[in-house]
């Protein structure tokens, strides 16, 4: 495993071209992978709260959402929608490190004509969380384990009468699937981590 500093993953960054999906997208999101060196590298991830209509109600994420009219881009869609949520204000307290590729968005099984692009950050220690309204919790995911298959396991996941077996990271009583654990193992294989 490559070891993992902010200038390593900036370089990682820099020497690859972001892809984005072919599709005429609806609407875009953008999200923060928010990394910490001080007690790791670690990551943090969100659990989103419980809300009627959400796709995503309940799933552990990163922080970020749907690209608003105001937003002059989609990083700093994932700037604002993460000052929301968790009350980290990237701007001030992060170090932009560069992008992921872009991901087409899918819920309940079905993709989505929206399109998620993840966003990677740094920041110097671990800053005080203020979650909002849609976060129910946040903690930091242990990017060591994660790379060695220490946090690896299977999610089932029903839906009707269809039954999958997905890939997961579990820990500390969160599940990380779906979007999400896609977009961690992009970043883990970018960087040279898995």
């Amino acid at each position: 495993m490559t070891e993992l500093t902010p200038k390593a993953v900036a370089e990682r960054l820099a020497a690859r071209r972001p892809r984005d999906p072919v599709l005429s997208p609806r609407s875009r999101a953008g999200v923060a992978a928010i990394l910490r060196f001080d007690a790791g590298p670690e990551v943090l991830l969100m659990q989103r709260a419980s809300r009627p209509g959400d796709k995503w109600s309940g799933h552990v994420s990163f922080p970020g959402g749907r690209e608003a009219p105001e937003d002059p881009d989609l990083l700093n869609t994932a700037i604002r929608e993460t000052r929301e949520e968790v009350g980290m204000d990237l701007a001030e307290q992060g170090q932009y490190l560069g992008r992921l590729d872009g991901v087409r968005a899918v819920a309940r099984g079905k993709p989505l004509s929206m399109m998620i692009v993840p966003y990677v950050f740094a920041v110097s220690r671990a800053p005080a969380l203020s979650l909002g309204d849609e976060a129910d919790s946040a903690f930091w995911l242990p990017l060591v384990e994660a790379s060695t298959g220490g946090l690896d396991g299977v999610y089932e996941y029903e839906l009707g009468p269809a039954k999958w077996s997905l890939p997961c990271f579990r820990y500390r009583g969160y599940t990380v699937w779906g979007l999400t654990y896609q977009m961690l193992t992009d970043f883990l294989a970018v960087v040279d981590a898995r």
